[in-house]
């Protein structure tokens, strides 16, 4: 059975670890990476679009990354018990013709006994801001 650790019950450094771990992942923009976080039956509402499996997971972040160019993320913890985490983040990036992004939100997080993501559920916002205006 494959492991992500830290395991839960999670710890304050535990946390503060995992989230780390997963702001370095996503900012690989590397699909295969990211999903093997994942259990294989992951559950997730990516804003108004629900996403069931690693594979949809790794499809979805494709689509994303290519939508989402010259992406970048930052990830804190807001607070944790157990197995659970709510995160919450900013990240900016741009479209194909050039216009700026930062998009804030937040996510619950639920992890399995192995360390794997089980469940996660992100609110985002969108503001367009220019290129000059960036802060990652």
């Amino acid at each position: 059975m494959e492991k992500k650790y830290p395991l839960p019950p999670f710890t304050m450094e535990t946390a503060l670890e995992k989230v780390q771990m997963a702001e370095n992942a996503w900012n690989t923009k590397d699909p295969e990476k990211v999903c093997m976080a994942y259990t294989l039956d992951t559950e997730w509402r990516n804003r108004t679009e629900f996403i069931n499996g690693r594979e949809e997971v790794k499809a979805f972040l494709i689509r994303k990354w290519q939508k989402e160019l010259d992406y970048k993320l930052k990830k804190e913890l807001w607070g944790f018990r157990e197995n659970r985490m709510a995160v919450r983040f900013e990240y900016e990036w741009r479209d194909a013709s050039g216009q700026w992004y930062r998009s804030y939100g937040n996510e619950n997080w639920e992890f399995d006994e192995n360390g794997l993501m089980r469940k996660r559920y992100a609110s985002i916002n969108d503001l367009t801001i220019k290129e000059s205006e960036r802060k990652l």
